[in-house]
């Protein structure tokens, strides 16, 4: 697949003008995705993305494997309560509250969100496995976003 550079550039200085956190536009079955978290381009149809780095000097990987749901619409999704920072330890030199395929029962803390100075601890609302963490530590968060999917 030929990849339009172009295209990407201009999305993301969109993404920079509108303040948005990220941006489709689908020609055919030809689909690009522009995030702050990276880039998505998709060939024959939606679900088949792969997966790049904003960084155009970055070595890209891909990742073909189509989600059997989506994160968003996962009965297991837990969301953002609240627009801050996701931290994904209680301190720089701790290791992770969870990681994928750690089991979790309700009420223990996944993560910390900062808002406005204040550390406002995550909770499992059901036990399970964590099957997907969709932040990384120290990044910005909005409201309804998906953090992590426990099955």
């Amino acid at each position: 697949m030929k990849i339009d550079a172009d295209a990407i550039k201009e999305l993301a200085e969109l993404l920079k003008e509108t303040g948005l956190s990220e941006i489709e536009v689908a020609d055919g079955d030809k689909v690009i995705r522009v995030s702050k978290g990276g880039v998505v381009i998709a060939g024959g149809g939606r679900g088949n993305y792969e997966a790049m780095s904003a960084d155009p000097e970055a070595q890209q990987i891909a990742n073909t494997a189509a989600p059997q749901t989506t994160a968003q619409s996962h009965p297991g999704a837990v969301t953002s309560p609240m627009v801050g920072t996701a931290y994904m330890k209680p301190s720089p030199d701790s290791a992770t509250f969870v990681k994928k395929g750690d089991k979790v029962a309700a009420g223990d803390t996944l993560m910390i969100i900062e808002a406005m100075k204040v550390m406002n601890p995550i909770k499992a609302a059901k036990g399970g496995t964590v099957t997907q963490i969709l932040v990384e530590d120290m990044q910005p968060v909005e409201f309804g976003d998906v953090l992590m999917v426990i099955e």
